[in-house]
């Protein structure tokens, strides 16, 4: 073929092929360097069976001679490939570390995006980074990364029959990231116990108690139960049971009780305060003084507030808080008549005296 005519048909093949053969020479590439890794732990087999026969034998000598021999062959094949998995280690460290403190930075500083999950993205891009650089060292040092994923892949799917219990949590605590049924720092009620969310991770949530306690629930119970949320809407409205005896006057002590939020600049001004008669109860009328709060988390502190102010205030206008009593009442206990059970007790009859009970 004339020289001119080849150039021409060199400069007109298709760049898929070169692309095909640039592609074809990597995974030689790798094959080659999987075989030469393959080859070193066989010689290195090899030597450390012989020299187990050597041992055996009673030729310490030639024993220590073939494991030194194997050792220094393995150390030199793996010393390169050593250097570039550290070079590989450390590059891709460095990168995920910028990564990830832009990362958080940009969480940070948007508007839509809570803490808890803030958590979780910072959670899981950390593992799939951890993950990555793991694949790329074991590459450098001339692991089968294509058996490799294979075989995790194989041993994921024992591990989820085996933990579908860790998963249903993972689960739940990714619905309730995104759907946000409570964020870190609310009041919330579950279960029958108050108490602040501290903590939302992939498993499970954390909340503090009133007694400073820390309860850990998993989070299929925290978005499969009913669940009270005291900071979701503001305002919120806070009641104050408290009692009076029947003898005294409700709208008596509306009024003073009343009185008693006036000024009070962390009630919201557009609900005023309430009082209303909830119940008549065996020993007591029962009222409740409804307030408004503008920040929810105070509460706990501001109802244990004017409990005491509700008591004080009733006392001082001398209106009797009652509590449990019973009276009873004995009326025409006619069959008891001339029995020594409705007589009156008498002093003891002294000698020489006459006694005072009439005769039979």
């Amino acid at each position: 073929m004339p020289f001119p005519l080849a150039l021409q048909q060199a400069q007109q093949a298709p760049p898929d092929s070169v692309a095909a053969d640039t592609t074809a020479a990597d995974t030689t590439a790798a094959q080659t360097a999987a075989a030469d890794t393959l080859d070193t732990f066989s010689q290195l087999n090899r030597n450390l069976t012989e020299a187990g026969d050597l041992l055996l034998s009673g030729e310490v000598n030639l024993f220590l001679a073939r494991l030194y021999e194997g050792l220094a062959g393995l150390v030199v094949a793996l010393i390169p490939r050593l250097f570039g998995a550290l070079f590989v280690f450390l590059l891709f460290y460095v990168i995920y570390r910028a990564m990830r403190t832009l990362l958080r930075r940009g969480l940070k500083r948007s508007k839509y995006i809570d803490a808890g999950l803030e958590s979780l993205l910072l959670q899981t891009f950390r593992l799939v980074a951890l993950l990555f650089i793991g694949i790329m060292v074991l590459g450098q040092l001339g692991v089968n990364i294509t058996a490799l994923v294979a075989g995790l892949g194989i041993a994921g799917i024992a591990v989820g029959f085996a933990a579908r219990d860790t998963l249903e949590n993972f689960i739940s605590g990714v619905t309730i990231l995104i759907d946000r049924p409570f964020r870190i720092g609310d009041n919330i009620v579950i279960e029958g116990t108050f108490g602040t969310v501290k903590t939302i991770t992939l498993r499970s949530t954390r909340l503090r108690t009133l007694n400073n306690e820390i309860m850990v629930m998993p989070n299929t119970q925290m978005i499969n139960q009913k669940l009270l949320n005291h900071t979701m809407i503001t305002p919120l409205r806070v009641e104050v049971p408290f009692g009076i005896a029947y003898k005294e006057y409700p709208q008596q002590a509306r009024e003073i009780v009343l009185a008693l939020p006036e000024g009070d600049d962390r009630l919201d001004a557009t609900h005023p305060p309430q009082v209303a008669v909830t119940a008549l109860n065996d020993s007591s009328v029962d009222m409740v003084l409804w307030i408004y709060l503008k920040n929810p988390k105070l509460e706990v502190p501001i109802r244990l507030e004017y409990i005491e102010k509700i008591r004080e205030a009733l006392r001082q206008a001398d209106i009797e808080i009652p509590f449990p009593h019973l009276q009873l009442f004995v009326d025409e206990a006619k069959a008891f008549d001339n029995t020594t059970l409705m007589q009156p007790m008498l002093p003891p009859s002294t000698p020489g005296s006459e006694s005072s009970l009439p005769s039979a």
